[in-house]
């Protein structure tokens, strides 16, 4: 089993992100991480979907989801070609006495607290899944009371895979 991200360009229409979801669910295929909003150009949604599967299954969820109506264009986001990021909002336990300590561990993952309450605090921190993956760990100490991740968001560098749709 091996995952992989897929950047969708779609069109801004209802129901498209339900219709893709669908296509996953009904062939059986997992959907690790979805995540969709709207692009410069408010015509068209940018989705990037994590999956995973052995090569015969990316191949056949790469065609068939290229096959629908309101796809305009699929690619794998290659990560040595690519940047990905996610964001995470943890709320902690947080007394005045483990204040001082979460935040030191907040401040060297360049996170920030963005809100504090008498008993918590509300982190909000961004990077890949390894750095949130990191973070969390080292939270392992402290009463973790919330957690929201959004899943992968990915850009490819450089201009070279740039699409470019015509009406």
């Amino acid at each position: 089993m091996q995952k992989k991200v897929f950047q969708l360009l779609v069109d801004n229409t209802s129901g498209v992100l339900s219709r893709i979801s669908g296509l996953f669910s009904r062939r059986g295929y997992n959907i690790e991480s979805i995540t969709a909003g709207t692009t410069a150009d408010p015509r068209y949604t940018r989705i990037t979907i994590v999956t995973s599967g052995d090569d015969d299954i990316l191949d056949q969820i790469e065609k068939q989801v290229a096959k629908l109506v309101d796809v305009r264009d699929i690619h794998e986001l290659k990560p040595d070609e690519s940047v990905y990021r996610e964001l995470c909002m943890v709320k902690v336990r947080a007394g005045a006495e483990e204040r001082p300590n979460i935040v030191s561990i907040v401040g060297i993952f360049r996170g920030n607290v963005i809100d504090v309450g008498p008993e918590s605090l509300i982190i909000e921190i961004t990077g890949n899944q390894g750095k949130i993956e990191a973070f969390l760990k080292l939270l392992d100490g402290y009463e973790i009371l919330e957690l929201a991740r959004t899943g992968i968001a990915g850009l490819g560098r450089g201009v070279d895979k740039v699409v470019y749709l015509d009406d």
